[in-house]
């Protein structure tokens, strides 16, 4: 302590910055603090107009209570219906390998008529509502319409799929098509062996390699069925016991 006092002795002059160093700073957050206070008032006083109330003067904004929901139309529900039931068709092809290999087209975006489909799809999907939401007038006419066009586009999308077919592949394509046809019928086949599935599905994917892409899903499903096991035998009868010798 004793050079302590003595260094303090020799350089008082040090005291004086040190002081209004410190000042300073206690100043700096103060002055912060008063900032942020105000800052976060304002924003209170912002959303209270916003949400079309009045703050007293002089006094802290009171909690502004949250109005209830309007309730779902009839109308809008019929609509979001009707687009789930388009999706619905869809994913029946986008879900089956087998399907997909009879109609090809359901899945080339290179198509015209699929690719205003899927453009049709994604207006519709950014357009529907979130979940619980009620749309006012002007946007449920605009996803009303959007939905319209979804189901029309679908439509004739479908038709030209089923019409054209393989017709879009050549000839050599078109065998390495109902070669993947003839084995994905054994490698769904729950009279086939495990082994044979796995091979039949090896085969399928090697033929469909270049010709048909196959989305993450519809791999999904379809390995979950080249994996179902073989239907158990069914147990046989208890034995009875034989009798005790007497």
């Amino acid at each position: 302590m004793t050079e302590f006092f003595a260094f303090l002795g020799s350089h008082w002059w040090m005291v004086f910055p040190l002081f209004g160093m410190t000042m300073g700073a206690v100043g700096a957050a103060g002055k912060r603090r008063e900032l942020a206070e105000r800052r976060r008032h304002r924003e209170r006083i912002e959303l209270i107009r916003a949400q079309g109330g009045s703050a007293p003067a002089g006094s802290a904004p009171a909690p502004v209570a949250a109005a209830a929901p309007a309730p779902i139309t009839d109308d809008q529900r019929r609509v979001t219906e009707a687009q789930d039931a388009v999706t619905h068709r869809w994913l029946e092809y986008e879900l089956d390998a087998a399907k997909l290999i009879s109609f090809p087209a359901m899945s080339d975006g290179r198509q015209p008529l699929t690719a205003a489909f899927l453009r049709a799809k994604k207006a519709a999907d950014n357009l529907r509502p979130r979940d619980g939401e009620t749309l006012l007038s002007e946007r449920l006419r605009e996803y009303r319409e959007a939905v319209t066009d979804y189901e029309v586009a679908f439509d004739v999308a479908e038709r030209d799929a089923r019409r054209v077919k393989d017709a879009a592949f050549t000839t050599d394509e078109r065998k390495r098509l109902d070669t993947a046809k003839q084995l994905l019928s054994v490698a769904t086949d729950q009279a086939a062996t495990p082994n044979e599935r796995q091979l039949a599905y090896r085969r399928v994917r090697e033929e469909l390699d270049g010709l048909i892409w196959l989305s993450d899903e519809a791999v999904d499903v379809l390995e979950k069925k080249v994996a179902l096991e073989l239907p158990r035998a069914a147990d046989p009868a208890p034995r009875t016991p034989p009798e005790p010798a007497v």
